[in-house]
């Protein structure tokens, strides 16, 4: 259940995207809305299961990268917070899904945007569920990109493709930082997966590490450097928030705004 629920607005995106010329207007939103009205019904029941559960499951998909000492799998980690924002962002999802129908009817690109809305959405399930920090990363990347996409989505409009840059290269600033943070976490703990580094998290309190010759608190440095990134940063998220309106207005702030309760 919990496979379907993150992987079918994805497929969702990939048919109204690549066949929308094929499919039209209205097959796209069908496709789109039907896959996230299904995907927000299977989480809510995944939710109601996680909430019986009594210990944290971990779903493994696929292993992604072994080089060296660095072992990063792709893993579904079903817990209470992921139960909860899986239930937000499918419901929040679907709802602006089928609200998009009517307000992008005018639009001769609607294909195109249902494929973001979509897309953004998998991204979105991709971060909640993120079982280490590298797949919490690429979470954030795609949110970081459709975010992009959507704010420059009328491509023709100059102040449009303006608010797109400004909004990549604010995320690129953060995403320094949060590189930095996940590279620290493997210095501190020999590894990236959650269950890991919660569980050490105690045996680590009060050491320190150098950082531009200085001597800090290791376990401070590392998640000042995670909360860099824009959607936690609050002088960045201003930015970002600032150009949100040269897109869909209606729909691709809302889409953003996701991100803020992580």
């Amino acid at each position: 259940m919990a496979v379907a629920v993150v992987f079918l607005p994805l497929i969702a995106a990939v048919i109204a995207g690549f066949f929308g010329r094929v499919i039209g207007d209205r097959g796209a939103q069908l496709v789109t809305c039907g896959a996230l009205l299904l995907s927000a019904v299977l989480g809510l029941f995944l939710f109601r299961d996680i909430l019986a559960a009594e210990e944290v499951r971990v779903i493994p998909l696929a292993s992604w990268i072994v080089a060296g000492g660095v072992d990063v799998s792709w893993s579904l980690r079903l817990d209470t917070l992921s139960g909860v924002m899986i239930g937000v962002v499918t419901v929040v999802s679907a709802m602006v899904h089928v609200y998009s129908i009517g307000y992008m009817a005018e639009d001769p690109s609607i294909p195109r945007f249902m494929a973001y809305i979509s897309l953004f959405t998998f991204f979105m399930l991709a971060l909640v569920t993120a079982d280490n920090f590298v797949q919490l990363f690429f979470g954030w990347e795609g949110v970081g990109l459709m975010s992009y996409l959507l704010v420059g989505f009328w491509y023709d409009r100059p102040s449009a493709n303006a608010a797109a840059i400004k909004a990549f290269l604010v995320n690129r600033v953060g995403d320094f930082g949060f590189s930095l943070g996940i590279y620290a976490v493997f210095v501190i703990f020999g590894s990236l997966d959650f269950g890991t580094v919660f569980g050490a998290a105690p045996k680590v309190v009060g050491k320190t590490m150098e950082f531009l010759g200085w001597q800090l608190d290791s376990l401070t440095l590392a998640c000042i450097l995670l909360a860099s990134h824009p959607s936690s940063n609050t002088p960045l998220r201003r930015s970002l928030s600032s150009g949100s309106s040269a897109g869909p207005r209606r729909s691709s702030p809302r889409a953003s705004a996701w991100c803020s309760p992580t």
